[in-house]
């Protein structure tokens, strides 16, 4: 049988850029950048100024290890390239999650956002599915959530 995954007129399953609307460029570039130790060239696009209607280019990107490319672009920029209300910007209804080889790494990981400027929500804990997480926001409320698999195998492995 096929994979109709890779083949046909439907979206292939993969993501290559998250672009996160923010309220301050710079602040937030501080934040990912100094504050959690993400490589970036810093803000790009700022010839293209934009005006009420037009978005500006200025954005900020980060190319991860995995090649994933997380964008940071001001929110009220993102909703007129968009064509939306800046208020359906505004808010936070997922959350990304960081995989790491431990506990501490998950208790390290939440003290460095925290002394960046981002708010950890809670201690890390145990969940009864077998994972050890603890959440944190960004500046602009985005949340991430930190997480060890201790019981089962990570996303992409195979179990011994």
């Amino acid at each position: 049988m096929a994979d109709e995954s890779s083949s046909g007129p439907g979206l292939k399953p993969r993501i290559h850029v998250i672009t996160l609307g923010v309220s301050d460029l710079e602040r937030s570039l501080r934040f990912y950048r100094e504050g959690l130790g993400f490589r970036s060239e810093g803000i790009t696009g700022t010839r293209f100024p934009g005006d009420d209607e037009k978005p500006a280019g200025a954005v900020a990107m980060f190319t991860l290890d995995d090649g994933l490319i997380l964008s940071l672009y001001p929110r009220t920029e993102l909703a007129k390239d968009a064509g939306v209300g800046v208020e359906v910007i505004a808010g936070s209804g997922i959350s990304l999650g960081h995989l790491v080889d431990s506990r501490e790494e998950v208790d390290r990981i939440l003290d460095l956002a925290g002394r960046a400027g981002g708010r950890v929500l809670g201690p890390a804990h145990e969940r009864p599915w077998g994972i050890y997480s603890g959440y944190f926001s960004d500046p602009d409320g985005h949340l991430w959530e930190i997480v060890y698999f201790f019981a089962t195998p990570s996303p992409g492995e195979s179990a011994p």
